[in-house]
């Protein structure tokens, strides 16, 4: 037999049935079905994060994005030197611990992708769907090749406009740029000024208004240490020293916790530490600064009841410092941002003033966070963006300030103009709210005039605004609003006025600008009379008859003379029916002038001789008759004045208007105002206010709610 053959064959052993581990099933059990795919250790720590704010969030797209932004930025390095990867990594470590959900993440790692290598927006729309596509697109820059110069604020505009839909574009921007101000130490110092400056003017602000408190105060520290390093390293230094022993703020949070336990109210009390430049600030506005100066007490509960049982509590055991209290949860900022502000004065701790937020969990979360707490515009309350009553977007991650914005940036082709005035626009951090008359509501910067609210109302219909009441009373456009002010506007019925160069001047916002340019522009003829009109006139042309002279022999039968200005709207036969009206009073016009039409508005101004001074109530009322008069007052020295109509009519009073009235025999009238002037022997008549003081201008406008003749508010004449 071969070998073969003879060769004993190995017994077949069976194999037994493998053992299951039961302990090992159930852990499983408990955590749940494994991934498909097991996650890089690259975001690891991002995952973790995440899933601390989400705890059901679907790490998957996390996964795949960060799959193809490594491969495709694979080679590529910064100026540090790091691979360029650690980038969109930061990016979306920042946006997670703020709470971002998982598309914003998803956009933040790709958002360099399309700008920096061959990835295409199609194949991220085909890979993540068109919201990422969307985010991707609205924060890749513009190509200097193709816009030069224009590229900057080219980028900007098309960031704004998408951020008008899908404000994470902008939440996205900047957790991109404050990376990017992380490690701006390896840049040019000229490129780091510039890149700072930008920062300073436009993502700042825009944090601001977008509620992102959390971002805008490391940005302003990066900022303060690149644009003044020596502020920055001397207020470093100050705060540095200050936290390294202990100061009175740890001593009031222990007594704030106390007194909130015996009241029972369930509370966390933190002190919350200054950042740099808010310490900066604080130093410039108070010069010496104290140990509370260094922090705030920041108090956290858990519903808005609770945020003024807290506040009455401090007010009891503490004194408060009424002049300090802010209620921004019954009036919440245009940011979103609410909170109770006060400050108390402990004296147990040397009577230093505390200042005090206190403010819900959720409140706290918005505050530091802002908009990317909110989440997709698409699935916030199911509104999806529905318009309110009065315009403004119901959905909170789409601010009014923003709709307001997009709008004047349709009417900026050129982009350097649209670049300074997005900077202009951002640099106003308050504002009002004005009512108008019919109901409407308008939020305007602070120092807003009339001028801007007509054309945040009415847009290109505010060319044929001629004048605005605030609270009643008449105003000039020029007049600057205050919040809460009522507001109605009189505009012109023919609608072929249009606005003067002058109100450039008191126009604030870059609408009300870009609009009045524009129609100028378009209309350099009337432009040009407006600019005629507006120039102040020169002296009057003498009486060629000279003064009237008065009958011989003086005495009351002589009669006075007295100088009137009327100021009117502009219409056909006004000067016919005011000397109509002067004749059927018994006056004599001695002369008269009438300046040229400004903003629709007239001045006429006459020198008359009266019969005698009781006369010149009666006259004053019968002038204001006319239609479209809506003032008529005295000239003359300083402190005279025109009896107003409604005091002599008065007869319960004993006709006070009697006592006013101005005397013949030139004896001061009963109330300190000079006598009418006597008609024979009399001075020059004074002549009427020339230039810039005989019209309402933006530099002689008073505010709307000071106190005053409203015509003098008007045209800066002596009262």
């Amino acid at each position: 037999m071969c070998a073969e053959a003879t060769s004993p064959v190995p017994p077949v052993r069976r194999r037994g049935r493998p053992r299951i581990d039961l302990r090992r099933l159930g852990h499983a059990a408990l955590r749940g079905p494994a991934p498909r795919h097991p996650l890089p250790d690259a975001i690891e720590h991002v995952a973790k994060v995440h899933r601390a704010h989400h705890p059901g969030a679907d790490l998957d797209p996390l996964r795949r994005a960060y799959l193809l932004a490594e491969s495709s930025h694979r080679g590529q390095t910064r100026k540090s030197g790091e691979p360029y990867i650690t980038h969109p990594l930061a990016v979306t470590l920042i946006l997670a611990e703020l709470g971002a959900e998982t598309t914003t993440l998803t956009a933040s790692l790709l958002h360099d992708t399309v700008e920096d290598t061959e990835v295409t927006l199609e194949q991220v729309g085909e890979e993540f769907g068109e919201e990422v596509r969307y985010l991707v697109d609205g924060v890749t820059k513009l190509e200097k090749v193709d816009y030069g110069a224009a590229a900057e604020p080219e980028t900007f505009r098309k960031m704004l406009v998408a951020t008008g839909n899908d404000v994470r574009v902008m939440s996205v921007k900047l957790a991109d740029r404050l990376h990017n101000m992380r490690t701006l130490g390896v840049m040019r110092p000229e490129k780091q000024a510039r890149t700072a400056r930008v920062t300073r003017d436009v993502l700042i602000p825009l944090a601001e208004r977008l509620g992102v408190h959390a971002l805008k105060t490391e940005l302003e520290d990066l900022v303060f240490a690149v644009l003044h390093p020596e502020a920055y390293e001397r207020t470093r230094r100050l705060v540095r020293d200050r936290t390294a022993r202990p100061g009175p703020l740890e001593a009031t949070a222990e007594r704030v916790r106390a007194v909130l336990r015996e009241a029972d109210i369930a509370a966390e009390v933190h002190i919350r530490p200054r950042h740099l430049v808010s310490v900066h600030r604080v130093r410039l506005g108070r010069g010496e600064l104290t140990a509370a100066d260094f922090g705030r007490l920041l108090v956290l509960v858990a519903e808005d009841a609770d945020c003024y049982a807290v506040l009455g509590e401090l007010h009891t055991c503490f004194t408060p410092v009424v002049s300090q209290f802010k209620d921004f949860i019954a009036a919440p900022k245009f940011n979103l941002y609410q909170s109770l502000h006060t400050a108390v004065v402990a004296r147990q701790e040397g009577g230093e003033v505390t200042e005090v937020l206190v403010r819900t969990h959720r409140m706290h979360r918005v505050a530091e966070a802002g908009v990317v707490a909110l989440g997709s515009p698409y699935t916030a309350d199911g509104q999806d963006g529905a318009e309110a009553p009065d315009g403004e977007r119901t959905d909170p991650t789409r601010p009014g300030w923003l709709s307001r914005l997009l709008d004047w940036q349709r009417d900026t082709p050129d982009p350097d103009t649209f670049w300074d005035s997005l900077r202009e626009e951002l640099a106003e951090d308050r504002e009002i709210t004005v009512c108008e008359a019919g109901g409407a509501t308008v939020v305007l910067p602070a120092g807003a005039s009339c001028v801007d609210a007509a054309y945040a109302l009415h847009g290109g219909g505010a060319h044929s605004c001629i004048g605005a009441r605030v609270n009643g009373r008449l105003v000039s456009l020029a007049s600057l609003l205050r919040d809460g002010d009522t507001l109605q506007l009189l505009m012109a019925q023919d609608g072929a006025s249009g606005p003067s160069p002058e109100w450039l001047d008191c126009a604030r916002t870059p609408a009300a600008r870009i609009a009045i340019s524009g129609w100028l522009a378009a209309h350099p003829a009337a432009a040009a009379r407006e600019t005629a009109r507006s120039r102040p006139a020169g002296p009057a042309e003498p009486d060629p008859a000279g003064p009237a002279p008065g009958p011989p022999g003086g005495g009351p039968a002589d009669g006075c003379r007295v100088t009137l200005l009327a100021e009117a709207f502009g219409r056909p036969r006004l000067l016919a029916e005011l000397t109509e009206a002067i004749a059927q009073q018994g006056a004599a016009v001695v002369s008269a002038r009438v300046e040229p039409p400004h903003e629709q508005r007239v001045q006429h101004t006459y020198t008359l001789r009266l019969a005698g001074p009781a006369g010149l109530p009666a006259l004053v009322r019968a002038m204001r008759r006319v239609p479209g008069v809506y003032d008529v007052s005295r000239v003359g020295a300083p402190g005279e004045r025109t009896p107003d109509a409604d005091e002599d009519e008065d007869e319960d009073e004993g006709a006070p208007g009697a006592d006013r009235a101005p005397r013949a025999d030139g004896a001061p009238r009963a109330d300190g105002a000079p006598p009418c002037r006597p008609a024979a022997g009399a001075s020059a008549v004074p002549a009427v206010p020339e230039g810039p003081a005989a019209r309402p201008t933006a530099g002689n406008a008073a505010p709307a709610g000071q106190p005053g003749r409203e015509s003098r508010a008007r045209a800066g004449k002596p009262g």
